[in-house]
């Protein structure tokens, strides 16, 4: 390592095989905030791996900024930086104030140390010391908008360097160690002497407040809301969970990784449907089971292994989820009810659908129905079948490979559904 107090340069790492690239806990929790920012999982590989073979070369640390270069594979190098906020002053001053208070933590840092505790005080004070989601910014001449695998490789190697030396997050956010130190020292001796230092003073000022008039004057008078923000064009990506941290014990990251595209896509079709045009009228999302629920998910087309957890969840078998799938895609959770689930209709529904299905045909043409019991009627002959659900509405099916399957969407007059499902089988 070379370089004055305010920039600091560490030599070239040696390759990490066989190693994970952080120790410490806030080693690991550097590398979180690049892993929950990079939209591309696959970026985040191709830069573990240059880490790994030692394709990034000497790294300068300086306020706001981490440097280096990162060769690619057929030598092409690239000058890669990484950018973090830098700390303002009066964050400098909270900070710097907390940690006087707490001996223990100067001694943390004297031991080249970040204990838990002092990030949470500092986070307390409204001091963010180590970076969150967003917080890393990639600057790299290949041109890349996004991480790319140099300035990737390179946030890798620098937690390296941070599971060593946490003051090479301080510089980053913009003290150097020296500096630091000698305020930490002042402060101490001013607060041992009783003595506060000004800035101090006026920080531990009690505020002015409002006159109470004021404030009641302004009772029950509501500032306009804001404008809605505007609706994305697609869903947002999800962070890739395939990162340098093994997972939890039970941990199935595919079924996470799942879950969580599935949800961003559910929330980006609330927010268009809350912004649309007359969304008061709207009926609320009906809540639904966790059976419900799982069929829910098994429709948005998940791999087979997790679709094979979802059906064993469920107690169905393979193919009786798929049924399941089919009848959601037609009607939510309503038309997974008509599958399901046996009722008796009331007997002025039996009596309305009759008259409507007298009306639909001619006598020698009319198809001729067996009641199956329970809101069901079979087309005798044919492989075709009506159900009824509670809400009034007629659902078509037919038989596949001796089961009953729904064939289509649903419909207020029988007659329609059914010529919908009769066509389709003759």
């Amino acid at each position: 390592m070379s370089g004055d107090e305010m920039e600091r340069t560490f030599d070239a790492l040696p390759p990490a095989r066989g190693r994970g690239f952080a120790q410490t806990w806030w080693g690991r929790a550097w590398l979180k905030a690049l892993e929950d920012t990079a939209l591309d999982g696959e970026q985040l590989k191709k830069g573990r791996r240059h880490a790994r073979e030692g394709a990034v070369g000497a790294v300068s640390v300086r306020p706001g900024r981490i440097t280096a270069v990162v060769r690619d594979r057929d030598g092409t190098a690239h000058r890669s930086d990484v950018l973090l906020q830098e700390l303002s002053e009066e964050e400098w001053n909270r900070l710097l104030h907390m940690a006087v208070d707490r001996a223990g933590h100067i001694a943390a840092l004297l031991d080249r140390e970040m204990p838990p505790h002092l990030v949470e005080d500092a986070a307390a004070a409204g001091v963010e010391l180590l970076p969150g989601i967003g917080d890393l910014e990639p600057e790299c001449d290949c041109e890349a908008w996004d991480h790319c695998p140099h300035t990737t490789a390179l946030c890798y190697q620098v937690a390296r360097l941070l599971d060593q030396d946490p003051f090479v997050l301080l510089l980053m956010r913009g003290r150097g160690e020296r500096r630091l130190l000698d305020e930490l020292q002042i402060r101490s001796a001013a607060r041992a002497a009783g003595n506060v230092p000004e800035q101090e003073a006026g920080q531990a000022r009690t505020p002015e407040g409002v006159r109470a008039d004021e404030a009641f004057a302004t009772r029950g008078v509501a500032a306009p809301l804001p404008a809605p923000p505007p609706l994305p064009d697609e869903p947002g990506r999800p962070p890739a969970l395939d990162t340098e941290t093994s997972p939890a014990p039970g941990i199935d990251t595919a079924a996470l990784e799942f879950l969580a595209t599935n949800a961003a896509a559910r929330a980006h079709r609330m927010l268009s449907e809350a912004l649309a045009p007359g969304h008061e009228q709207q009926p609320l999302e009906v809540k639904l089971t966790l059976d419900q629920d799982a069929v829910r998910l098994a429709a948005a087309g998940p791999e087979p292994a997790i679709a094979g957890r979802l059906a064993a969840g469920t107690d169905r078998q393979r193919a009786e989820l798929d049924l399941a799938v089919r009848a959601w895609r037609y009607g939510g959770a309503a038309a997974l009810s008509v599958l399901e689930e046996e009722w008796t209709p009331e007997p002025e529904v039996v009596a309305r659908a009759r008259t409507q299905l007298s009306d639909a045909w001619e006598e020698a043409e009319r198809p001729q129905l067996r009641a199956g019991g329970s809101g069901r009627w079979t087309v005798v002959g044919e492989e075709a079948q009506l159900r009824v659900g509670r809400d009034g509405r007629w659902w078509p099916y037919r038989k596949e490979r001796g089961r009953w399957a729904p064939a289509g969407p649903p419909d207020h007059d029988p007659a329609a559904a059914l010529a919908d499902v009769l066509g389709e089988t003759g």
